[in-house]
């Protein structure tokens, strides 16, 4: 009686087993896979939610795309990070999960593709199955630092792929979308008549240097998606408010925006009260989004400290993002590494098989986990791994 859309099997895996047990055994866990800003002592400020309440709200004035004044907002506040966009460019979405569903809808029919980097976050598997469509990988690799393999990408491409997905910065690997990278996947895009989506929800918090960083807009020669929110902009997931920025050709946008309005008008989803507030909320977010990146570099720098007394791991570079990676000894698999610390030290971590990559060892850690907290667990993951190559 269950869709094939959905995983075959809904077990929960060994590391997933494991940590309920350890809850259920009351059990103290240093959670180094939180990236719930809500739940890592951030200070919000204490009349945040006072837009949420004003009489506004009460006027019920259903747009597909989103309430004008909403959208302009965003349209404004992307030109904190130079992007030059018109709010009637701009939708309304609850998530940046509702944002790749809807543009699913758009652009693919049953049993088309996209194309989707690797390692990155796994709820692509998910979200793809669930709108019959196929996520077919390809590679990012690391040479001193993570680039888009080009030819792994033009490679994987079938006759049913619709569009490429970019994830800037990606997570876990924290890697930005360069300007050549960008220009060579644009005209493959076109060549072959993809759109690009590119998820930039990360892209508030730089860390390591790129220079040659882009944003997926600039210079749209394709029809083009950027996927943004509150989420992470503003570090306020609870409120449910994202949004899509399109780009390219004016003719195409216009026929692109005309067939997703009948989409999103179909579902309706965003409520009026966070689209009310959305000005306020987003400009909230300015003291919101310096505390998470003050974090964010303080614990890379503090897990950089640390790694340097452990030689046998390696923390990759950064460009960006909330996550860092830690390459461990591979004289163990990844999840035996990850249960030991879970079992001996009650810390958690993600294996790297969880955001497929094509190699062991890795460990992928949160970088907005409270500082103290954060030293002390991340000190365990690095004893236990140097334990383990000793």
């Amino acid at each position: 009686m269950i869709s094939s859309r959905l995983p075959r099997s809904l077990e929960p895996n060994a590391v997933s087993r494991a940590v309920d047990a350890k809850r259920r055994s009351g059990a103290a866990i240093l959670d180094l896979t939180e990236t719930n800003p809500t739940n890592a002592g951030f200070e919000y400020p204490k009349d945040l939610l006072e837009p949420l309440a004003h009489a506004r709200a009460l006027e019920y004035d259903p747009q597909p795309l989103g309430l004008w004044s909403a959208r302009a907002a965003v349209a404004a506040d992307c030109r904190r990070r130079d992007i030059v966009i018109s709010a009637d460019r701009v939708a309304l979405t609850s998530s940046t999960s509702e944002a790749y569903a809807l543009l699913f809808k758009l652009l693919c029919d049953a049993g088309d593709a996209v194309l989707v980097p690797q390692p990155s976050y796994p709820l692509f598997e998910h979200l793809t199955q669930l709108e019959s469509v196929t996520a077919i990988p390809y590679a990012l690799e690391f040479h001193g630092s993570w680039r888009i393999d080009l030819e792994s990408l033009a490679n994987a491409a079938t006759d049913r792929v619709r569009a490429v997905l970019i994830v800037s910065p990606n997570n876990p690997t924290g890697s930005f979308l360069h300007r050549d990278d960008l220009e060579a996947i644009s005209h493959l895009a076109l060549a072959r008549g993809w759109a690009i989506i590119g998820d930039e929800v990360f892209a508030d918090y730089p860390l390591d240097a790129a220079p040659n960083a882009t944003k997926v807009l600039a210079g749209a020669d394709v029809l083009t998606f950027s996927l943004g929110g509150l989420s992470k902009s503003a570090g306020l997931p609870q409120l449910k408010l994202g949004w899509i920025g399109f780009g390219g050709p004016a003719t195409t946008v216009d026929e692109a925006l005309a067939a997703y309005e009948l989409i999103a008008d179909t579902y309706l989803s965003v409520s009026t009260p966070v689209q009310a507030a959305a000005a306020e909320l987003i400009e909230h977010g300015t003291a919101i989004r310096a505390q998470i990146l003050a974090r964010v570099r303080r614990n890379l720098e503090s897990l950089r400290t640390l790694a340097a007394a452990h030689p046998s791991a390696r923390v990759l570079p950064v460009e960006g993002g909330w996550s860092a990676v830690i390459e461990v000894p591979k004289l163990r698999a990844e999840e035996a590494l990850v249960l030991e610390l879970l079992d001996k030290d009650g810390v958690l971590v993600h294996p790297g098989y969880f955001f497929d990559f094509d190699r062991e060892a890795f460990v992928v850690v949160s970088l907005i986990v409270e500082p103290s907290a954060f030293d002390r667990a991340a000190a365990c993951v690095l004893a236990r791994a140097a334990g383990a190559a000793s």
